[in-house]
């Protein structure tokens, strides 16, 4: 049932208002992890390794009763498999998300060998520059005329918190929110602009570009992702009215060519009178200048070979 407009609270909200619950949303943002890093994540999982060691020989060594080595070692090899399952390495471009129980204690962005707070969790989030080519979108331009266009889209992760916990799957989310925008702009602007006096599709790559960018990057903001460039790949009309917008750009292109050979015919008309006039070639009444400026556009402007005729009689004959 369609609801009638006294029906409509006064204090309704406005069409802008985001429609959810108040702090929904993940507040997350990205920390630096508490970790040791290269030689001193190395020494610390050594360090156990050789008490555990040293304990073995002491076990064996030592004179008189005493215990097994391994009840000697066991602390200290269980505390040595907990410091040598903390470590891991990151590769560079890679980053590790570090979770302590569930909750988020920070990133770690350094490469090489790196040693987490034990019984920690980490995830991998590549920080990559990435790139993505949406699909060929059949969308109406600001006309209502069907245009088919696709663009490729730069991106990369620049909050790790974010991109793990504020969305379900970052890299999915980006490629939706995409196309949203894609759409969105695209309905904005007008496939062409022959006037010549706004921003086209077509002719306005730049603007297009740099608004489609600023669209996307404000859509994907929550996900904690920066975007680097849009730039649209594809672009033409759908096939139910390419062949009608074909024919009317040929018109346009013949029509412009025509203006352009008659603004030159008449220069030269202009130029040949002027030139008749200064050497006194031969002395010309209005009827046969207008005669000769006829006869001369008729030769410039047509589209074939003009036929020279001899006139072998007087000029007035």
């Amino acid at each position: 049932m369609t609801a009638t407009d006294d029906q409509i609270p006064s204090d309704a909200p406005a069409a802008t208002t985001p429609v959810g619950h108040d702090g929904a949303r993940v507040d997350v943002t990205e920390r630096r992890a508490p970790h040791l890093h290269g030689g001193r994540a190395l020494l610390a999982a050594l360090v156990p390794l050789v008490l555990t060691l040293a304990l073995v020989g002491l076990a064996l060594t030592a004179p008189g009763a005493r215990p097994p080595w391994w009840v000697a070692a066991a602390p200290a090899a269980v505390l040595t498999l907990v410091l040598v399952g903390s470590l891991g390495t990151i590769q560079p471009g890679q980053t590790r998300v570090v979770q302590f129980f569930g909750r988020y204690t920070g990133t770690i962005r350094e490469p090489g060998l790196v040693m987490v707070v034990p019984f920690s969790t980490t995830k991998k989030v590549s920080v990559r520059v990435r790139n993505f080519e949406t699909g060929r979108l059949k969308v109406n331009d600001a006309t209502g005329s069907p245009v088919e266009v696709a663009a490729i889209v730069v991106w990369q992760v620049a909050d790790t918190a974010r991109s793990t916990f504020a969305v379900e799957d970052y890299a999915e989310f980006v490629e939706m929110q995409s196309e949203s925008a894609l759409r969105h702009v695209v309905t904005t602007h007008p496939y062409d602009d022959p006037a010549g006096g706004g921003t086209s599709l077509r002719g306005s790559t730049d603007v297009v570009a740099d608004e489609l960018a600023h669209e996307v990057a404000a859509r994907v903001a929550v996900a904690g992702v920066e975007v680097v460039e849009v730039r649209i790949t594809h672009l033409a009309y759908a096939a139910e009215i390419a062949q009608a917008m074909l024919q009317r750009q040929q018109a346009s292109a013949i029509v412009a060519a025509r203006e352009q050979i008659v603004a030159g015919a008449v220069g030269m008309v202009e130029l040949a009178l002027a030139r008749l006039h200064e050497l006194d070639v031969v002395e010309l009444d209005e009827e046969r200048k207008a005669a000769m400026v006829s006869n001369l556009l008729v030769v410039l402007c047509g589209d074939g070979r003009a036929t020279p005729v001899v006139n072998t009689g007087t000029l007035y004959g």
